[in-house]
């Protein structure tokens, strides 16, 4: 198994996750180079489409010239061997919407960080006892800011990140901050298809500036 140290540093820096799928690989590198411009260096690429492998792979090519500090993870793996495929193909770390042990130990065999999603205190147990130490509350809008609260005595030793409805507002981020995690994970209302279809790559970039600075501000 990995150290994650550096990793788990890295994102709890950062404290925003940005994830997106698109199949069309030239939007896909384009919004990683938007986010990138923005101040982005870890961003999840989701598994939500038949062009992902393609996609996710052709952007680990792209990184080693065009962001060569940049960490790519995958998410929505839901099984062994989609893991296996991704971490193949380049994935820096793993990220699931559920707690499925054998993916957690497939990651670490491979060396690798991987991030499960939970939403009970059961799936957060289940998720430690495999590995992990860094857990995505999913879908975050369902459990919200109290549900994390309500844990976070349980777990001290463990981070955690929403994802799923997390809002870029002060108000939003700060009840999630102050409710202790580490990190949120920013999808469509983030990066939209609509925002994504429009080819407003300097408003993603804009919008990446914005999210970084109010995290800075409530962290």
């Amino acid at each position: 198994m990995s150290d994650n140290t550096a990793l788990y540093k890295a994102l709890r820096k950062q404290a925003v996750l940005p994830l997106f799928y698109h199949q069309d690989p030239l939007v896909c590198e384009r919004t990683i180079q938007a986010l990138y411009e923005g101040g982005i260096r870890l961003v999840e690429f989701t598994n939500r489409g038949e062009q992902a492998l393609p996609n996710f792979s052709r952007l680990v090519q792209l990184r080693s010239t065009a962001w060569p500090d940049l960490q790519l993870a995958i998410g929505t793996i839901k099984t062994p061997a989609q893991a296996t495929q991704f971490l193949n193909a380049g994935a820096d770390f793993v990220i699931c919407p559920g707690t499925v042990k054998e993916v957690g130990e497939t990651v670490h065999a491979a060396g690798k960080c991987w991030i499960p999603g939970a939403m009970t205190v059961s799936e957060i147990l289940l998720a430690q006892a495999t590995g992990a130490g860094f857990i995505k509350l999913f879908p975050g809008n369902l459990l919200g800011p109290s549900f994390m609260a309500g844990i976070r005595d349980i777990f001290p030793e463990l981070y955690f990140m929403p994802t799923g409805g997390v809002e870029l507002t002060i108000e939003n981020l700060q009840a999630w901050f102050r409710a202790g995690v580490s990190a949120v994970g920013l999808g469509s209302k983030f990066l939209s298809k609509e925002l994504l279809a429009s080819g407003n790559y300097t408003a993603i970039t804009e919008q990446t500036r914005t999210a970084l600075e109010l995290v800075k501000q409530v962290k």
